[in-house]
């Protein structure tokens, strides 16, 4: 496959921007000046970081708090703000700013990263997206300020608000408390600040639109009734099932309302946040594995998060509905979709569950870990989660660098990267004849 600055398409525009500013942080975080230690980081570890950063995961393979200085921090901040609004959003910022033109070409590529399905008003998109953005982030510092200067010096109080929400809104999930937020579990002030900007951060800038424009739901776009009936139902369903595998486990001992706050934070951190209120390595195998679905699942198109997107999964679950009741069109909310989404859906859940099987199998050969703990691990990295049992810092190299690769996946999205690399088939002149053949 050739490739060429003026033959790139979207999708190579985006992997290959992806890509250079993982470089450059990489770079920067391997200054001396980044790392407390004065040695700055490993190569590999310092692109395992920039990746996790760029890719608004939030694995990590060495403490933030205690690794990172005030520079290689801000470096890991700026590139979790840049990774989370995208590639393009951030070059349409800087083009605003001195007055440059936005191209058609420029246009696709943005339509592409913001998993939009049409080019019309894709400049507008990006100004209410940057708006939101700076809005959400600048209020929630200021909460999280008055809570935080209670506990530290103003100045450092400042930098922690500024920082937790710029990485809870781009659902990142690093933080510089050291053990993420297990000093507020039953915090009401910083539980709610969080879990709002996770989820705020995760519903999709396209929703957000029409939220401010207070269009009705009965009247909104049908991606906009299943991100919304599908992220409630998630909500609800994880904070039920964790209260109840989690209440004499990992929630034991605590008032009934730190109960309650650490069972709906659990649920909506699988949203591809990463911030953990107990600790993740003693938490149940049950609930580990409905944290995986709800990882694989993950947020929604055109947000900061991760995952297949739960419009993805809303389209399976409508398919198999209308396919057991025998309906031939998929039909939802009076509204029909075509059939080419549902390939789409298909292809991006196996092309998924595909590398997460991939990856999982070849850890599983090198390192010597329980299989759930490596399948959660992959799971997370794959929707950019962040979330661990506590494995990250113990894998080998070789296993780092196949993390790296499955969070820069899981960002770009498997179908882009199959699009980039992939030759483009021309649509052919004529159909071969039509045979049935039996499955199930």
């Amino acid at each position: 496959m050739k490739i060429s600055k003026k033959n790139l398409t979207p999708a190579q525009y985006l992997v290959f921007g992806y890509f250079i500013i993982i470089m450059l942080g990489s770079i920067l975080l391997m200054f001396p000046i980044a790392t407390t230690d004065g040695q700055g980081l490993g190569t590999v570890d310092a692109v395992f970081t920039a990746t996790s950063a760029t890719c608004v995961t939030g694995l990590i393979v060495v403490n933030t708090k205690e690794a990172f200085t005030h520079f290689g921090s801000t470096v890991i901040m700026l590139l979790i703000q840049i990774g989370g609004l995208g590639i393009m959003s951030m070059s349409t910022l800087f083009a605003f700013i001195i007055g440059k033109k936005i191209s058609l070409k420029e246009r696709l590529i943005i339509q592409e990263d913001l998993n939009q399905y049409q080019i019309s008003g894709m400049v507008r998109l990006v100004q209410y997206l940057l708006g939101f953005t700076f809005a959400i982030e600048g209020t929630a510092a200021v909460i999280l300020f008055t809570r935080l200067v209670q506990d530290y010096p103003t100045g450092k109080a400042i930098y922690l608000a500024i920082f937790h929400a710029v990485s809870a809104f781009n659902n990142a999930g690093f933080d510089l408390f050291g053990n993420s937020l297990e000093n507020f579990t039953g915090d009401i002030t910083i539980n709610f600040v969080i879990m709002a900007l996770i989820i705020l951060g995760g519903i999709g800038f396209g929703v957000m639109v029409e939220a401010y424009n207070r269009v009705k739901f009965k009247k909104s776009t049908l991606q906009t009734k299943i991100v919304i009936v599908m992220t409630l139902v998630l909500l609800v369903f994880g904070f039920i099932v964790f209260f109840a595998l989690e209440y004499d486990n990992t929630l034991a001992g605590l008032p009934l309302l730190d109960k309650t706050l650490g069972a709906m934070f659990l649920s909506v951190t699988p949203r591809t946040a990463g911030f953990n209120t107990v600790a993740t390595g003693a938490l149940k195998q049950s609930s580990l594995f409905i944290i995986i679905i709800l990882m694989f699942i993950g947020a929604s198109p055109g947000s900061t998060g991760g995952g297949i997107k739960t419009t993805t999964f809303g389209v399976m679950l409508v398919t198999l509905k209308n396919m057991i009741v025998g309906k031939e069109d998929m039909e939802v909310y009076n509204r029909r979709f075509e059939k080419k989404i549902i390939y789409e859906a298909f292809t991006i859940t196996m092309l998924s569950a595909g590398l997460v099987v991939l990856i999982t199998t070849l850890l599983l050969v090198i390192e010597d870990f329980q299989f759930i703990d490596v399948l959660f691990e992959t799971v997370s990295a794959f929707g950019t989660v962040g979330l661990s049992t506590g494995i990250t810092g113990q894998l080998s190299d070789i296993s780092r660098v196949l993390i790296t690769i499955t969070m820069f996946a899981g960002r770009v999205g498997p179908l882009t990267l199959a699009l980039a690399f992939g030759e483009r088939v021309r649509k052919g002149k004529y159909h071969y004849p039509t045979e049935k053949i039996m499955v199930g």
